[in-house]
This record gives C-alpha cells, sequence and structure tokens, in this order.
C-alpha cells in the first residue's frame, strides 16, 4: 500500500497544475480520463465554470481556519479526481483554500482517478469507484491515517434517498445535488475534514 500512495504522490499534481490540466484539455475538446465523450467534455466545462466561481466566493471560517494552523504535525491531502467529476469540482475549491490557509500544515495534491487504479482500488466505495476521494497521509511519517469522500453525509443522503425512491440517478438529481452544493457553501465539506484532521491519533512508526 506504500508504494502505491508512493507511486501516486511522485505523479501528483499541484492545484493550479490540475486546474492547468483540465482547462488544456478543454481547450482541445477533451476531458480527462480513459474514455472521451461529448457529454463529458460538456461536464468538464461545467465544473470549469463553477471552480472559477468557487475560487472567489467560497469562504473558511475562522474556526476551521484557527484548527487547521493549530494541528500538531503536517499532513498530506491526496486526492483523486477528474475533470468532469461535478462533485469534485464543488469540492476541490474548498480543500484548496482550506490548504492555503493552514500556515502550510497540509499540501493538496490532486492524481487522476484512472491514471491510479491501484490506489483508487483501496478506496472504493460500496465497492465503486466513487470520487473525489480524500486521503490524509501524515507526511513525517508517509502513513495514510484516514480517508473521506466522496462527498459530504448531507449530499450522500440526498443522492441515496433519491435513489432509493426513483431507483435511478438521472438529470434532476444531479441538478439537485448542484444546489445542495449551493446552499451548503462548502461549510459541510469543512467540518467534515477538520474533524477528521482533529481525531487522527498521531504515531510515529
Amino acid at each position: 500500500m506504500k508504494s502505491i500512495v508512493a507511486k501516486a504522490l511522485f505523479n501528483s499534481h499541484s492545484y493550479s497544475e490540475y486546474r492547468k490540466l483540465v482547462t488544456d484539455l478543454l481547450s482541445e475538446g477533451k476531458s480527462t480520463g480513459d474514455q472521451q465523450s461529448e457529454s463529458l467534455t460538456h461536464y468538464t466545462s461545467l465544473n470549469e465554470a463553477r471552480m472559477n466561481r468557487l475560487e472567489k466566493t467560497i469562504k473558511i471560517s475562522d474556526d476551521i481556519l484557527e484548527k487547521l494552523q493549530h494541528l500538531n504535525n503536517h499532513y498530506i491531502w491526496l486526492v483523486l479526481s477528474e475533470g468532469w467529476c461535478g462533485d469534485a469540482a464543488q469540492i476541490l475549491p474548498i480543500l484548496n483554500k482550506m490548504a492555503l490557509g493552514s500556515n502550510n500544515k497540509i499540501n493538496l495534491k490532486i492524481v487522476l482517478r484512472d491514471e491510479n487504479d491501484d490506489l483508487m482500488s483501496q478506496y472504493l466505495t460500496n465497492g465503486g469507484r466513487a470520487i473525489p476521494k480524500v486521503i490524509v497521509i501524515c507526511k513525517e511519517a508517509g502513513i495514510v491515517r484516514a480517508d473521506w469522500g466522496p462527498r459530504p453525509k448531507g449530499a450522500t443522503e440526498l443522492m441515496a434517498n433519491y435513489k432509493k425512491e426513483f431507483g435511478v440517478i438521472d438529470e434532476k438529481i444531479k441538478t439537485d445535488l448542484q444546489l445542495w452544493y449551493l446552499a451548503d457553501k462548502g461549510i459541510s465539506v469543512q467540518q467534515e475534514l477538520i474533524e477528521i484532521m482533529e481525531n487522527i491519533k498521531y504515531n510515529r512508526l
């Protein structure tokens, strides 16, 4: 497992590098990932606009910033993502602002899911390759301490209840999900991740 994480980190992107990669592919009419289609490129384009907006509007609460800055150790957040993923577009700008506000306690790194099958297979959600997935690594020890994703609890419940009632994931629930994120303003992601960070038991191995 350690070698799989190390390999992914070696090939990882910073947030700005990831953004540039997605933008450059879009300019060629492409998306990230093994599959290419008009719909995936369309979703990537929508996500590009979402991320541009969120980078300007997302605020990290003073309480969360204080907790991030007083973490006892340094961490890497290694995130599995793809440019076409709507959840990733909503979550990555929050992770970036949390990392930037942490006084270098957190280093955000991003890898593409389809280029990291070995890593993704270790972090399946109900047997599926759902993203984004945040893998929390203690930098000093080089050990995975926790993981989170692919979406906040409230969003997960929204999707699960809809699928239970209607039996499908269609465009309506995808729109409802985006509206949920809009109303939440990134608060759930911040709260869930800081809770994870505060609960990590640090032991150097």
